[in-house]
């Protein structure tokens, strides 16, 4: 198996990030985690998860959130202002990087290879490493600048996996649209998966419902 580096910022998305989370640990992935003091904060928002003491103790309730033991080598939490992290070397070798949810400002910064704190870091040696590079930014509108930097990063070599979620899978819930995202994320990354109905064409006549 595999260790990814993931990493939460303070945009709007929160739970596609637990989502991603669940699904890599649970599949025997390893994840080298980061999340920003604004990340923290939507994830207390958005999921009702609110960390609280030092990294020990944060990285604990990140393993019960996620159904983890405690004992599990599965995740490991990175201070975000670790700059002699492991993950802040190229010489260490992970499989991917994902910054889920990605704002603004910090896809700026990674666009422009300004690495202020681990995230940054951190995706700067993804991309001059040529490892694969996932944003998923969540925002709107764009303005011209939040374009241009889209296209920086992706010329820089990053993918960019916006959370635009489709519906031609009929989605039932929340939970169906977070599964799908997270689903694509996971293509990405090369990490085989089955969180949604793939297209496989369009309904039979018998199964859609004209609208008069």
């Amino acid at each position: 198996m595999a260790n990814y580096v993931i990493a939460i910022t303070g945009a709007s998305g929160a739970p596609y990030a637990v989502r991603l989370l669940q699904a890599l640990t649970s599949s025997g992935h390893g994840v080298k985690l980061v999340v920003s003091e604004a990340g923290e904060k939507v994830l207390a928002i958005e999921c009702k998860l609110k960390l609280r003491g030092g990294l020990a103790h944060k990285e604990g309730q990140w393993k019960q959130a996620l159904g983890l033991p405690e004992s599990s080598d599965h995740l490991e939490l990175f201070n975000v202002n670790n700059h002699a992290a492991t993950i802040a070397s190229g010489s260490y070798k992970v499989a991917g990087m994902c910054v889920i949810p990605c704002s603004m400002g910090s896809l700026g910064r990674i666009a422009n290879g300004m690495a202020s704190n681990l995230i940054e870091r951190a995706a700067d040696v993804t991309l001059k490493e040529k490892r694969p590079l996932i944003l998923v930014p969540r925002e709107t509108p764009l303005n011209r600048v939040h374009l241009k930097n889209l296209l920086a990063a992706h010329e820089a070599g990053a993918e960019i996996v916006p959370a635009m979620p489709g519906f031609y899978h009929n989605p039932k819930s929340i939970d169906d649209i977070v599964d799908m995202l997270v689903s694509r994320v996971l293509d990405r990354l090369g990490v085989d998966n089955e969180l949604y109905r793939r297209w496989g064409g369009p309904l039979p006549e018998h199964a859609v419902t004209e609208i008069e």
